[in-house]
């Protein structure tokens, strides 16, 4: 994008003056590298989320944006129901509750080195992945209904999991307000039999190697240190999160011409938080939130029962899980005054500072664990909330690398097959059902994930911690 369109407030903060309809600034945070390197449609659709009813101080987008469905990938923005504001479905995406936990081990990098072979074989074995994958659980309509209501403490108290688990999840692993009988028959079949499978894309289930420390203080409180193995699992609510994004996309056509809602463009469809439609979308939103919590639970349960096979010394804890595409309904203060607001954030991860209530315990003097992933071939992070980011951007940070180029334009310009072996020179092992899905998500294809998380570390977005290596991915 040309620089010239915005106003630069500082290093990594460019500001879009208010024009046209749109009710607050956008502000894109982001070094001058990569605001150059971002596609115009960035710049579009920031400017027209600020133009939705009811939106509150900004449209923002964090340094990993790109052009996604109606909002940015990266894209932050808070509604007040009390002033008409609005939810929107392409706000929040399609792979609702896309996120990432992180598992810290116990181990090292030595003890894993003479047994890689069989851990990454195992994990492939045992871990479903891929286009339509299906896991050996089988949900009947009651037990749909349960994990729908109740995620990830659903999963444990199936066994899949410990009750330690739920405390170190947003929301402990539940998310309130859940209402299945606003998710169709259709969604729940899709989500029948695909409970603990990674699916496909951007997924993935990655060991990592702890191999540079920013933060010692911070690392010890969540139990890094230098040369410690890590897993960490991506993925989200499968079938179900895409056919009610696919649905309530249309439905908020009608509800948008219903209230009057002058939209720009079609993927900006959205209804009246307070309406009957904006409820139905939520309470079925907060299901697929639901869904995704409880599908990495398990994956969290499988991946136990490997290492408990090959590494039984391991003592599995969870880090932390955190969730992307969601709009959450949290208070900020606005204007010196707490408001309660509907925050979406789509393709960003929650960035709560120290002190705050809601992060666990254990870690709330210093700040929520904030997880970035970066590709199957670089480096991936683990900051911490800064307090700064509640003024910035509602507590809001980046959420991985960020597509620099479409999947299509990847199929073209890279060959799985010799992705998969130039990694396996570096010493990282790659498995994955789909040649074509390792070219789609060539680590060629997205930003420079290093570059992204020094833009939201110096933007006050998040603080550094820790940056992890890949030593096995087993690709979605």
């Amino acid at each position: 994008m040309d620089t010239k369109l915005f106003k630069r407030r500082d290093e990594n903060e460019w500001e879009i003056r208010p024009h046209g309809k749109m009710q607050v600034p956008g502000k894109i945070f982001a070094s001058e590298s990569l605001v150059r390197s971002m596609d115009d449609k960035v710049f579009e659709q920031v400017t027209n989320v600020a133009g939705l009813p009811g939106i509150v101080e900004g449209s923002f987008a964090m340094p990993d944006a790109h052009w996604g469905y109606g909002f940015p990938i990266g894209g932050v923005a808070a509604f007040d129901a009390s002033k008409g504001g609005v939810v929107s479905a392409g706000g929040v995406g399609f792979d609702i509750s896309c996120g990432v936990r992180t598992l810290v081990t116990g181990l090292t990098a030595e003890d894993v080195g003479g047994v890689r072979d069989k851990l990454t074989d195992l994990l492939a074995a045992t871990i479903p992945a891929g286009v339509g994958s299906t896991g050996k659980l089988r949900l009947n309509d009651k037990e749909m209904e349960k994990m729908l209501l109740g995620g990830a403490k659903w999963a444990v108290s199936h066994g899949y999991g410990i009750k330690k688990d739920l405390s170190r999840c947003e929301e402990k692993g539940q998310m309130p307000g859940a209402l299945p009988e606003h998710v169709s028959n259709q969604a729940k079949k899709r989500q029948r039999d695909e409970m603990g499978t990674l699916g496909s894309g951007n997924h993935y289930l990655e060991i990592q190697r702890v191999v540079e420390v920013f933060d010692p203080l911070v690392a010890d409180v969540f139990g890094l240190a230098l040369s410690d193995i890590v897993v960490s699992i991506h993925c989200g609510s499968r079938g179900l999160g895409h056919q009610i994004g696919t649905e309530y996309l249309k439905s908020m056509l009608t509800a948008a011409n219903k209230y009057g809602i002058a939209i720009p463009e079609r993927e900006l469809a959205c209804a009246p938080i307070d309406s009957p439609q904006g409820q139905a979308y939520l309470g079925a939103m907060r299901a697929a939130i639901n869904c995704a919590l409880a599908n990495r639970q398990i994956l969290t349960h499988l991946t136990r029962s490997v290492f408990e096979r090959i590494l039984p010394r391991a003592q599995i804890d969870l880090l932390y899980d955190v969730s992307h595409n969601t709009c959450k309904e949290e208070d900020h203060t606005i204007q010196g005054k707490k408001t309660r607001l509907f925050v979406h954030r789509k393709g960003a991860t929650r960035s709560l500072g120290p002190g705050h209530p809601d992060i666990p315990a254990e870690f709330r003097q210093v700040g929520q664990p904030v997880l970035i992933g970066g590709t199957m071939g670089t480096s991936s992070y683990i900051l911490v909330g800064a307090s700064t980011s509640e003024d910035k951007s509602f507590s809001s940070a980046c959420h991985g690398a960020g597509r620099n180029m479409s999947r299509r334009m990847a199929m073209k310009k890279y060959k799985g097959r010799t992705i998969v072996d130039d990694l396996a020179a570096r010493g990282i092992v790659i498995r994955s059902p789909s040649f074509r899905g390792v070219s789609e998500e060539a680590p060629g294809a997205y930003k420079d994930v290093d570059e992204v998380v020094e833009a939201t570390h110096a933007a006050g977005l998040a603080k550094k911690v820790v940056r992890v290596e890949p030593l096995i991915c087993i690709k979605g």
